[in-house]
């Protein structure tokens, strides 16, 4: 779902061909757009807008450059305006130093009754902050001290200690058609950096053109997939990838439509095709996904009921075109050891590469050494280590067998290497992990070692 999270199409230089545009971002395959206002009479045009469109939610609110009319009665109006079905949020609100149009004392004070405002019909808040960082910060951790906010940081133009920050306190990122420009090197490392489950795409159309159309030129909500392209590049991932967590980022966000929310037996991520066999797991892990959501790269992975292996082949279809078939989901693939086998073998015969990313627990839950059962069937073992030391292992991972899970782990990879080819340890870079001594460790073992980022799963 490919979601244009900021656009004004109620501006005058839309007036000729507005539904052409929409159109076209229709045929872009843009899912849905939301249309800020700026001041009360564009709110006004983007819940018209919003009304005569499936595809077009509507927030309201008054920018910083238009702050001194925000007087008692236009704050009223907002409100009533604000209770429109199709709102679905407050916002483009902020500050502006680098134009200051409207007096800073006053944009303050504007800023603060739209963020009560948000506060009072819990919406969340479309912000615009320009030259103004430190005081917008100060103001939304106001904010957040009084009650629940949330938001995006809309055109995210700031380095990535603040953006750390902002998501931190629960704030998504919008990134736009700066991201597509040569000079855009800071934004890159933000965009590469942040949880992608916290970052929205959006145009600011008809502003902010990316490339590769002229800058210069109209924007329009189509050419968001140039961001979402070049975001797949940044985070290595598929445009399919980017397009699927940000739509399902501004659907959380925003409380518009989602796609399909059953749990997925077989989900795909770059061109891999990933196999969701079971919900459960020997570990607890503090840092993983299970404790905060369902959700991997933008797929719903808890099952109802775990699926039999017929279920999982008709899931995978046609295998053919990937480069490789994972076995790791929302929970452990060895605790469902004959499902695995069988399906690995079913793909083995498809001529495909098989891979699972594994605890590396599969000896502890099976009761007895399992390496040997995965020759033939497996080509790669991706093995969570995630630290040298045995102890904060067990702080870290919560294994339900204790104390003896971190060395029966090493004990699985060692049995391993007789019977499968490729093998890598893995480790999360959590805080005090020491990722050089799970490297050396994967040295002295004779297996690769792969690091992989904290809070950044599939």
């Amino acid at each position: 779902m490919l979601v244009d999270s900021h656009v004004h199409l109620d501006d005058e230089r839309f007036d000729a061909d507005r539904e052409e545009v929409i159109e076209r971002a229709l045929e872009a395959g843009v899912s849905y757009l939301i249309n800020p206002g700026t001041d009360l009479d564009s709110s006004r045009r983007a819940v018209e807008l919003a009304e005569t469109h499936d595809c077009i939610y509507a927030a309201v609110g008054v920018h910083p450059h238009e702050a001194a009319y925000l007087t008692d009665p236009a704050c009223g109006a907002l409100r009533q305006l604000a209770r429109h079905e199709k709102v679905v949020a407050i916002g483009e609100i902020g500050l502006d130093y680098y134009r200051d149009l409207s007096p800073r004392e006053v944009q303050r004070e504007a800023f603060r009754k739209q963020l009560d405002l948000a506060a009072g019909l819990d919406l969340p808040v479309i912000v615009h902050t320009r030259d103004a960082r430190a005081d917008v910060e100060e103001i939304l951790r106001e904010a957040s001290a009084a009650g629940s906010l949330r938001g995006v940081l809309h055109c995210y133009a700031d380095g990535l200690d603040w953006a750390k920050r902002a998501v931190e306190m629960g704030f998504y990122l919008g990134l736009g058609g700066p991201l597509t420009y040569d000079d855009a090197a800071t934004l890159r490392e933000v965009a590469a950096a942040v949880p992608l489950e916290h970052v929205l795409l959006e145009t600011d159309c008809p502003w902010l053109t990316p490339a590769p159309h002229k800058r210069s030129g109209r924007n329009e909500p189509a050419y968001v997939r140039h961001v979402a392209d070049t975001l797949a590049r940044i985070r290595s991932l598929t445009t399919d990838d980017v397009c699927r967590v940000t739509g399902l980022a501004a659907a959380r966000l925003f409380g518009i439509p989602s796609t399909d929310d059953t749990g997925k037996i077989a989900y795909v991520i770059r061109n891999s095709l990933y196999l969701n066999i079971t919900n459960r797991c020997s570990n607890a892990c503090t840092f993983c996904t299970r404790q905060r959501s369902a959700y991997v790269k933008g797929h719903q992975l808890w099952l109802e009921r775990e699926p039999t292996v017929e279920e999982i082949i008709a899931a995978c279809g046609d295998v053919s075109s990937y480069d490789e078939v994972v076995f790791c989901g929302y929970g452990e693939p060895t605790e469902r050891l004959d499902a695995l086998k069988e399906v690995a073998a079913w793909v083995k015969g498809r001529g495909r590469r098989v891979r699972i990313v594994t605890n590396g627990q599969g000896d502890l839950i099976n009761g007895r050494p399992i390496a040997a059962e995965l020759a033939g069937r497996v080509d790669k073992l991706s093995v969570s280590v995630n630290t040298a030391d045995a102890a904060q292992y067990e702080a870290l991972c919560r294994s339900r067998f204790g104390a003896k899970a971190h060395a029966a782990v090493l004990t699985f990879i060692a049995d391993a290497k007789a019977h499968v080819g490729e093998i890598e340890i893995t480790a999360v870079g959590c805080p005090d992990v020491d990722m050089n001594a799970v490297e050396q460790l994967a040295g002295k073992m004779g297996v690769a070692f792969r690091a992989r980022q904290y809070n950044d799963v599939g």
